[in-house]
């Protein structure tokens, strides 16, 4: 009888195997940076680089109308979008692994909704990707529909083209650790607005077309099941994940780094103060990622599968 590896043990053999890589490319990431560093603090040092920052410090007035503030919604929102992209990130690694699934989920077609032709069977992992992709969708449409209806969607939207020489600007004074003066509760600067802008408008999108393309609700059949659109889509969709961990974990390190108790205050608590609130309720979230994902292990997906379908495995 064979044994499936535990998480720990699976996670040692990935480091065996890639241990060289990750040295290496840690090593070439901390190399760049300081280049990248040296390179911004002497274009701030030329006058004319100099009078550009002046010119366009970074930020973009908002347009006339544009509400001040976070929503409480919005602090739900960056909880829910964490928690199903850290999910949603462990249970791509299981289906990039390409290990044989622990169990397999059949859906039970004597149910809504019921269809024509035979359910297929689906390993455990894939089935509750699908279930946070749907869960995930859901919030955004959510988001998205809020963002118009409250005008929130002047904060994100570039209106005014003067956001791009504002956005090399900020990009240049990050790059120099001589970072632009904002106040992200009035007005994000224009960096940080055309890389949300990226975030809900292109990179969401683009993980929701090419997780339909690459799911089992696509079409097997017809000019839609194109072996072409396969290959684009997986091509695709696993550089949209890590634009996404990227784009976290720099989001992360600025807001720790830029007066933290007030920016997760903002962010948790749709409040602008410098109090202890927004870090706890941070600290919730956290210990609730954690949990879920500690506890998403193959034994209690088969027994909450197994509410929907018949489980084999």
């Amino acid at each position: 009888m064979t044994t499936t590896p535990t998480t720990s043990a699976r996670a040692a053999e990935w480091w065996r195997a890639q241990r060289t890589r990750v040295l290496w490319g840690t090593l070439i990431v901390v190399v760049a940076l300081a280049v990248l560093i040296v390179i911004a603090r002497l274009l701030r040092g030329v006058p004319a680089v100099e009078a550009f920052v002046e010119t366009y410090p970074g930020i973009v007035p908002p347009p006339e109308g544009t509400p001040v503030g976070i929503p409480w919604w919005l602090g739900w929102q960056h909880f829910l979008n964490a928690f199903f992209l850290v999910l949603l990130v462990k249970t791509g690694l299981e289906l990039r692994g390409r290990r044989r699934p622990p169990g397999f989920w059949t859906r039970d077609n004597t149910r809504w909704p019921r269809t024509k032709r035979a359910p297929r069977r689906l390993g455990i992992w894939l089935w509750f990707h699908l279930w946070l992709d749907a869960l995930w969708v859901l919030v955004g449409i959510t988001y998205v529909v809020l963002l118009f209806a409250t005008g929130q969607w002047l904060r994100i939207v570039p209106t005014d083209w003067a956001v791009v020489p504002n956005a090399i600007s900020a990009a240049l004074q990050y790059a120099s650790l001589d970072w632009p003066t904002e106040d992200s509760w009035v007005v994000y600067n224009a960096l940080q607005q055309l890389a949300y802008f990226a975030v809900v408008f292109v990179a969401a999108p683009l993980a929701l077309v090419t997780g339909l393309r690459l799911s089992s609700i696509w079409p097997v059949e017809g000019r839609w099941a194109s072996a072409k659109s396969e290959r684009m889509a997986r091509a695709l969709h696993y550089p949209t994940m890590l634009f996404f961990l990227a784009f976290t974990f720099v989001h992360v390190v600025l807001v720790l780094s830029t007066g933290a108790l007030r920016k997760l205050n903002q962010m948790y608590a749709a409040r602008d103060a410098d109090d202890w609130l927004g870090a706890a309720v941070f600290a919730l979230s956290v210990v609730a990622m954690v949990l879920a994902w500690v506890l998403a292990k193959p034994p209690l997906l088969k027994r909450i599968a197994a509410r929907s379908g018949r489980v084999q495995g």
